[in-house]
């Protein structure tokens, strides 16, 4: 059976650790897509442009398909994996963590970059609630204006998010209708006269 909830961080994280003189700045934030971490990335890289490595991972998605993890320059397999691994370890999804790292001029070698990565992944998404969020699947709506406050009735009632709506004399409006109640908002759509429901 496939999962009707999944858990992600609400807002940013943020922690600092040292290790033998090298400073661990990290980031954890909530992200729904690729582009919005590339932008937060480049953000972060443009604040701290002088620290020696900017690692981070993400996983992305229901399905949990959907990850990437860099150990930006520092040994293969030392930041990103246990960065990732932190995510993972808490069942998060659509999250992401940055470490900064400042070197400072001791040679931690890769159990000691392993343990320091970790430890600030940690740190950081200790200081964030988890929350648990419905899977919601997509449909766009359209219906006569007149049914308007018939639909937002339900659509309030049962938690559905609004992505997307133009309301002029015909709207048209997508919404996230949590997994765990799709069968009942769609009968109580249907039960609206006039309105088309279509899977995105």
């Amino acid at each position: 059976m496939t999962p009707d909830y999944y858990y992600t961080i609400e807002k940013d994280g943020y922690a600092e650790s040292k290790d033998r003189g090298s400073k661990f700045l990290a980031h954890a934030f909530p992200i729904t897509d690729v582009t919005a971490f590339k932008k937060r990335l480049q953000e972060l890289k443009e604040e701290h442009p002088k620290a020696a490595h900017h690692c981070f991972a993400y996983r992305l998605g229901v399905d949990g398909n959907n990850f990437r993890s860099s150990d930006d320059g520092e040994p293969s397999g030392s930041a990103g994996k246990p960065l990732l691994g932190q995510i993972d370890s808490k069942q998060l999804t659509n999250v992401a963590v940055v470490v900064v790292r400042y070197f400072g001029g001791t040679l931690l070698g890769v159990p000691g970059l392993i343990n320091a990565y970790k430890t600030a992944a940690a740190l950081a998404l200790q200081t964030t609630p988890v929350i648990q969020k419905a899977i919601e699947i997509n449909y766009r709506l359209q219906f006569d204006y007149t049914k308007m406050n018939e639909v937002m009735m339900i659509v309030k009632k049962y938690n559905c998010s609004v992505l997307n709506q133009k309301m002029e004399l015909f709207c048209v409006m997508e919404v996230g209708i949590p997994k765990h109640n799709l069968e009942l908002v769609l009968v109580k759509l249907k039960e609206v006269y006039g309105i088309e429901t279509n899977k995105i």
